[in-house]
């Protein structure tokens, strides 16, 4: 075998390798942003739901506090007109 058929040959293997590599690289890195795709996408989920329950709970303190004005207001009358 001459020299320039080793060399051609050592060159195809390095180039051969290196891509089997860098591909088998790339779906490492794809499967990993996929994954922390899914968990961005749970975090999301859950402060949806906490901020819908805040929400609820700010509607109830405002409907709360709304009752109790219209019934202080009520008192106030109360007092003034007797």
């Amino acid at each position: 075998m001459s020299t320039t058929s080793k060399v051609v040959l050592g060159v195809s293997v390095v180039l051969t390798l290196s891509t089997v590599a860098g591909v088998h690289l790339n779906q490492s890195w794809d499967r990993q942003r996929l994954h922390e795709g899914v968990v961005r996408d749970l975090e999301r989920l859950e402060r949806k739901k906490e901020n819908l329950r805040l929400l609820e709970e700010q509607r109830t303190l405002t409907t709360q506090l709304e009752a109790d004005r219209q019934a202080d207001r009520q008192a106030e009358t109360g007092r003034q007109t007797g």
